[in-house]
């Protein structure tokens, strides 16, 4: 009984690991796809991502719109360059209006890229630190098909910085959310989504309002989500890693500054935030130190039970790092240093949010 809590979360994190919907590979499509990027002093990213957009197979009907948000390191002539060398017909460049009070920055892009692609049939929103395989768009849309799903969210492989942090983006959904009832619940509380890259009909965008009703949101993605469930769609979130990789952040400093730009957010309120870090604190930082403890008190089976804590702790990040792309070894083992580094972004987070101190990509959040 002791170790309920542990064993009932990582089979949980097993469960959905088996549940999570995987894109079919070599799939093709006949619908109009809209692949749209939105960029922001994106120089040094975008060449790979958009010769990944240029080199989709099995999309025949495909449309790439770019925008241009206010860039000043020569983003747009980059985006001209590579669409010139690959017969750039494909490729419509939009320069971007500044977003109006009261709005951000990405929502407003992605809102000017949607209405630019008002008669495509599927919207693909993507990042410019993404990277697709040649048939990931295909494999994407046939999946939104097939499953009845008006969004989808397939959750690419992350590289870069932040071993000890990133992974637990992918664990924490499989480890707490039930994906099956995810998608069927109509609540827009149970939602999640990655706005890396996302998928989705346009008749459902516009029926949710698109991203002009997630305007004022730092977190779009999640928000967008619970749009399209309040109109009445359904979503879903795919194993991406087949189809793509993303590198977030190229440096600490790059991580810490983009988590505490949403971190505040995704609590609602430092009460919330502060009863969530606590209780990861207790369930997967707390085990090895009560092993040590207990070992030195010649407490053998309560050192059993807290070793025995540890390691389902370990073994739900393994499955997680199996089922997304990740890395599994020593990675998994350092989870209660993953925990903790989390918790001191949180409390960074609304510490910089009191302050009015947060911004991003040179604009205040």
């Amino acid at each position: 009984m002791a170790l309920l809590p542990w064993v009932a979360l990582t089979a949980h994190t097993a469960v959905n690991a088996l549940l999570l919907r995987r894109p079919p590979r070599d799939a093709q499509t006949g619908e109009h796809v809209a692949l749209l990027l939105p960029l922001r002093n994106e120089a040094a990213r975008v060449t790979p991502c958009l010769e990944s957009l240029l080199a989709q197979r099995g999309v025949p009907h495909l449309t790439i719109y770019v925008l241009d948000d206010g860039s000043t390191d020569g983003t747009a002539d980059i985006v001209r360059a590579v669409a010139e060398a690959a017969a750039g017909h494909r490729v419509v460049l939009l320069t971007g209006t500044p977003p109006p009070p009261g709005r951000l920055g990405k929502p407003h892009a992605c809102q000017q890229l949607a209405d630019a692609a008002a008669d495509a049939d599927v919207l693909s929103f993507v990042d410019a630190d993404v990277v697709l395989a040649p048939g990931a768009v295909a494999s994407a849309v046939t999946l939104l098909r097939t499953a009845g799903i008006d969004l989808l969210s397939p959750y690419p492989r992350i590289t870069g910085a932040g071993r000890l942090v990133q992974p637990l983006l992918q664990w924490s959904w499989l480890t707490f959310l039930p994906l099956r009832a995810m998608e069927r619940s109509p609540r827009p509380s149970l939602a999640a989504a990655g706005g890396q890259w996302l998928v989705i009909d346009n008749a459902a965008y516009r029926k949710a309002g698109g991203h002009a009703a997630v305007g004022a949101e730092i977190l779009e993605d999640i928000e967008l989500a619970r749009a399209v469930k309040r109109s009445g769609g359904r979503i879903a979130l795919a194993a991406g890693a087949p189809l793509a990789t993303c590198r977030m952040y190229d440096s600490w400093r790059e991580l810490a500054d983009g988590y505490a730009k949403s971190l505040w957010r995704s609590f609602g309120t430092p009460v919330a935030a502060g009863a969530v870090v606590v209780l990861l604190l207790l369930l997967y930082a707390s085990p090895p130190l009560a092993v040590a403890f207990f070992a030195l008190t010649g407490s053998s089976g309560a050192a059993s039970v807290a070793l025995c804590a540890y390691a389902l702790g370990v073994g739900g990040r393994v499955i997680s790092a199996a089922a997304t792309g990740g890395r599994s070894w020593p990675d998994a083992l350092a989870q209660p240093a993953s925990i903790a580094v989390f918790g001191w972004l949180v409390a960074r987070s609304f510490l910089l949010r009191r302050r009015g101190a947060l911004t991003w990509r040179g604009r205040p959040v």
